[in-house]
């Protein structure tokens, strides 16, 4: 069913694009009531506006907090103009019916997002009027067309040109699911917020508001849909936030998952670090003060798995290390008898002009990468309050992000041989990198540089000896790190047949005495963490 727009009431706090939509529609004879400072706009710009307090018969009052929130304009909103009783009552309280409803939100997320925004301040940013009459508009669209964002005034605007003033009811319905799906995400945002002032971890009921942001060519695998949402209030520095630039072929959704725990992982480092992935984990991971050399060091650790992976890294990519990596191959790959080289996704905080042109231009796989610039990574940024979701077929689990890192103040050590300030620094190394990587985990650095890695195997030994067999004879002088404690000596036995020399994990087994004596037994220096680092 076609309603034709003859009056519309427009309060925007966004005004971008609503001068043009006003006088679009008052050319085709719409009457537009407007409030506060959408009317003085409306009207500095020649447009012909009733002022909302000519509709209700009382003024804006209390600071502007009451204007909309009335029986003439809710009725308006909500009579069914197909009822009897509806219309009767309408013509009895004189209440005009509005059409078309052009409403967006105080900014509330904006708001919170400044740092000196007060708890005053976030709460006179909350809009009571604007998701009011977007309710009732949405409940009704049977007769109403609810407007809520600047892309959407050209559709109606189209309809309504050809269709003599008409919008179709396949319009308003979409436009009204679209309504409910904003008020949603705005109370959600209102509630994580006062959430978060209060100290609750966990509320009794949780609404995440996302944003779709694209859809993708298919899920996990093709039999599947997938698509994209972010979080629109998040000011992180990650994959979501970052842009994808122009050229390379569609992103995909393991693409993105891939690219987020590479990204995740080379944001640990504060020093030049390059981090490879392939199927959620790493495969090479390494820190140097020279960037390229760090790429280098990475690509190495692996060159087999890093055909296909994501490259991650935490500086800018310029000409020199467009160029290595995408000669990554023909420098290491052949003489390590690797089977040639491409990657899916490249992500950094920038990436130079020339730069992209190398990548794109020097090997054929170069068109076909994706590069995904996330402007400069500031560790300041990291929303401890964002929620780690992980689902369960009828449900959710939530908890919050592991963000501890490498703690020094809290390490102790327990053997007699103690990790040198070298060996340190591979043990942290390898610590960060199990942190990111599927649990059972065990990872072994040598000179900043990863060797091996065991992932996601369902004993901690079987996990060891993968890694033992990655580094090979790189193995000696190795350190290494368990995401978890050692419920038996049996790991630090064939740690001291690899010849590892120093070994990091949580510590607090049971059997802590045993694998003591044994990493004693072998000359191991052994750190306590006192954090484990799981990954499911």
């Amino acid at each position: 069913m076609e309603v034709k727009i003859k009056t519309a009431l427009i309060s925007v706090s966004d005004k971008s694009g609503v001068v043009e939509f006003a006088k679009k529609l008052g050319e085709m004879g719409v009457k537009i009531i407007s409030t506060g400072g959408t009317a003085k706009r409306l009207r500095d710009e020649g447009i012909s506006v009733v002022g909302i307090e000519s509709v209700t018969g009382f003024p804006e009052m209390m600071d502007g907090r009451v204007k909309t929130l009335h029986p003439k304009i809710h009725g308006a909103l909500l009579g069914m103009r197909d009822k009897r009783e509806h219309k009767a009552a309408m013509e009895e309280h004189g209440i005009e019916p509005i059409d078309l409803v052009c409403v967006n939100l105080y900014p509330f997320e904006q708001t919170i997002a400044r740092g000196d925004c007060s708890l005053a301040e976030a709460i006179e940013n909350i809009d009571i009027g604007g998701p009011s009459m977007l309710r009732s508009a949405a409940k009704n669209h049977k007769f109403v067309t609810v407007v809520t964002q600047a892309d959407q005034y050209d559709r109606v605007v189209e309809e309504m040109e050809k269709n003599n003033g008409a919008v179709s009811g396949e319009l308003r319905s979409d436009l009204a699911r679209i309504a409910f799906g904003l008020t949603a995400s705005y109370d959600a945002a209102i509630a994580k917020y006062l959430n978060g002032k209060a100290g609750i971890e966990y509320p009794e009921k949780v609404s995440i508001a996302i944003k779709k942001e694209k859809l993708l060519r298919y899920g996990e695998n093709p039999h599947q849909t997938g698509a994209l949402y972010k979080l629109p209030a998040s000011g992180e520095t990650s994959v979501s936030s970052g842009t994808l630039l122009e050229g390379g072929i569609e992103i995909s959704f393991n693409n993105l998952m891939d690219t987020n725990a590479a990204f995740e992982l080379v944001k640990e480092f504060s020093e030049p670090a390059a981090v490879v992935v392939k199927h959620l984990n790493p495969c090479g991971c390494a820190v140097d003060d020279d960037i390229c050399v760090a790429y280098r060091k990475a690509y190495e650790g692996d060159v087999v798995s890093a055909f296909g992976s994501i490259i991650a890294l935490n500086r800018k990519v310029n000409v020199e290390l467009a160029q290595t990596i995408m000669e990554s191959y023909s420098r290491f790959g052949k003489a390590m008898g690797a089977g040639g080289f491409f990657a899916e996704v490249i992500i950094a905080p920038e990436f130079d002009k020339d730069a992209v042109e190398i990548i794109r231009t020097l090997k054929a796989w170069g068109g076909r990468v994706r590069l995904i610039e996330t402007g400069p990574i500031d560790r300041t940024s990291i929303d401890g309050s964002e929620f780690d979701v992980r689902c369960i077929v009828g449900g959710m689990l939530l908890q919050k992000r592991n963000l501890v890192g490498w703690e020094p103040d809290a390490l102790t050590y327990p053997t007699k041989a103690k990790p040198t300030k070298q060996q340190l620094e591979d043990l942290r190394i390898a610590w960060l990198v199990g942190k990111h990587t599927k649990s059972n985990t065990i990872v072994l650095v040598k000179n900043k540089k990863v060797w091996g890695v065991g992932a996601g195997q369902m004993n901690r030994v079987e996990s060891g000896l993968i890694a033992f067999k990655r580094a090979g004879e790189e193995s000696k002088g190795c350190a290494m790190a368990s995401d978890a404690f050692f419920p038996f000596p049996d790991n630090v036995d064939n740690a001291a047949k690899a010849g590892i020399v120093a070994i990091a994990q949580p510590g607090g087994s049971k059997k802590d005495d045993i694998v003591i004596e044994a990493a004693d037994k072998h000359g191991i220096a052994m750190v306590f963490t006192g954090k484990r680092h799981f990954k499911h």
